[in-house]
């Protein structure tokens, strides 16, 4: 997975060719709103749309009937799958 870097603070500085930035101040002013606005809705959106990607798996036909097979006939479980079992911590 990627590393995130996380500020405390609520800046995020972007670099821009002049050009670019006179570009999204008119089209935000076109929209009646600000270039902060204006730049982060889309942005938003499609930080949402990543995300919601990378968290949605997509089974075949085949695959989805093979995940619900084995959920209702589990197989036993194998040496390694014991092993892990006895490592956890005991609740209680």
């Amino acid at each position: 997975m990627p590393r995130v870097a996380v500020d405390d603070n609520k800046r995020m500085n972007l670099r821009v060719l002049p050009e670019q930035k006179a570009t999204l101040v008119r089209a935000a002013a076109l929209r009646h709103t600000d270039l902060t606005d204006f730049v982060l809705q889309p942005a938003l959106r499609e930080a949402k749309a990543v995300i919601a990607e990378a968290e949605r798996i997509i089974l075949s036909e085949r695959d989805s009937v093979a995940v619900l097979r084995m959920l209702e006939n589990p197989p036993a479980p194998n040496a390694k799958l014991r092993k892990a079992i006895a490592a956890l911590p005991k609740q209680g």
